[in-house]
């Protein structure tokens, strides 16, 4: 685990793979196989526990994945989706890889909790993974976080091979008209709409939507700067320290050096595949069915979520045809809406899977 641990630390420090969460991971999974004091160890005969005994709780009790969301949202404008919601059905389509993965996962032996648990990974949604992981199949949280955020990292090296294999170049040098402006009602009234109809229908989803679009209004309302401010810096980086370290811990020899995880691994990077096929695809069949308002399918492969990554990459592939062609807004439609999309998925596998 020694080796693994100082791969990760290579990846995040010199190829930048990551370097915010998987730096924690890294060195969490360093302690977790060491002969360690005061770190890992139960209460016992009223001895206080070690100190990640008391830190993971953000996990096991589902703190952590919520206050991310909360600095997303408050990063995030959503106002290139509400300019073209039509987009929704690009990050729609993108969750295709976790349901088939989720079939995939189950031939191979899963749980239906832990088929689900790893399909989700196709989603490119680290703290979706981690909330949902923890509720169904709370043993592979190590490993399933692991690839989570490893293939995060790797966007711009897996999406761009399979978006040329699925489109011509006359598509990839498509221009699309340009994003109206958002007023700032609709900005305003845009949380507040999805945070009633994702409660009502997936109530498992309640946490990380509410949190998502709490940050994004605070961000859009323009009278709580200080609130912002907290929630884009301070909140976002201290949990992500204690979110990734947490996750390290658990990446003891026994139970992550096992055949387990390579499935995992393999499965993960099959979702993350197929969900970007799910959303180029879908960008083609838009095309077939509106062809006088195209959009360009590169941007499809954003409704991964992997905000923003995967939007920058669907903007520099179309500038490899047409240096001209600026994609970058329009693919932070799909790219929101897949933040989305894997959360109502996490909180329909969760409401199902959980009974």
């Amino acid at each position: 685990m020694w080796g693994i641990a100082l791969v990760l630390l290579y990846l995040a420090v010199y190829k930048g793979f990551e370097p915010l969460l998987l730096v924690p991971i890294a060195f969490g999974s360093l302690i977790a196989n060491l002969p360690t004091q005061g770190i890992v160890n139960l209460p016992v005969h009223n001895q206080p526990g070690g100190l990640y005994y008391y830190i993971s709780k953000g996990i096991t009790w589902e703190v952590f994945p919520p206050l991310i969301f909360l600095g997303v949202g408050a990063l995030t404008d959503f106002g290139p989706l509400i300019a073209n919601p039509r987009t929704f059905l690009l990050g729609a389509a993108a969750q295709l890889g976790i349901f088939v993965t989720f079939l995939g996962a189950s031939c191979l032996g899963f749980t239906a909790k832990q088929a689900a648990s790893i399909g989700i990974i196709g989603g490119a949604d680290g703290p979706t993974a981690i909330f949902m992981c923890n509720r169904l199949a709370p043993e592979l949280l190590a490993p399933i976080a692991v690839a989570a955020y490893s293939y995060m990292s790797l966007v711009p090296l897996i999406q761009p091979p399979i978006m040329k294999l699925l489109t011509t170049r006359h598509e990839r040098r498509i221009r699309m008209k340009s994003l109206r402006k958002v007023s700032k009602l609709e900005k305003l009234l845009f949380p507040l709409i999805i945070t009633v109809l994702c409660v009502l229908l997936i109530p498992a989803s309640s946490a990380l939507i509410f949190m998502l679009m709490l940050g994004n209004f605070l961000r859009e309302c323009s009278v709580t700067e200080r609130l912002v401010n907290a929630a884009q810096n301070e909140i976002i980086n201290v949990v992500t320290i204690f979110l990734g370290t947490s996750v390290g811990v658990t990446m003891t020899g026994e139970r992550f050096l096992n055949i387990e995880t390579l499935k995992i691994l393999f499965l993960g990077a099959f979702a993350f595949a197929v969900s970007t096929a799910g959303g180029v695809l879908m960008g083609k069949v838009m095309n077939y069915l509106s062809p006088h308002n195209p959009v360009n399918p590169l941007i499809g492969a954003a409704g991964v979520s992997a905000m923003p990554i995967s939007a920058r990459v669907a903007h520099l592939e179309g500038q490899r045809e047409d240096p001209n062609n600026y994609l970058i807004m329009h693919a932070m439609g799909p790219n929101v809406a897949g933040g989305i999309g894997a959360v109502v998925v996490a909180g329909y596998y969760i409401a199902s899977l959980s009974r």
